[in-house]
């Protein structure tokens, strides 16, 4: 099932259809819908990356990392 949600009004407050969204969110209980669809069969995992092109991190990229 597609579900079209209404492009916000752009004369309301950004938190007024932030509080829209998210009702619409849990009326239709899109979360859970999501989870439910997951196959197990073509599982995955995320690793960190990518791989530096100079083959070395730099400071930045490590503090980063850290930070995280």
């Amino acid at each position: 099932m597609i579900y079209k949600f209404p492009l916000p009004d752009s004369k309301k407050s950004i938190a007024s259809n932030e509080e829209n969204i998210l009702r619409f969110w849990q009326e239709n209980r899109i979360f859970e819908r999501t989870i439910e669809s997951r196959s197990t069969e073509n599982e995955f995992r995320f690793f960190d990356g990518p791989p530096f092109a100079t083959g070395l991190p730099h400071y930045g990229h490590i503090l980063a990392g850290t930070i995280k």
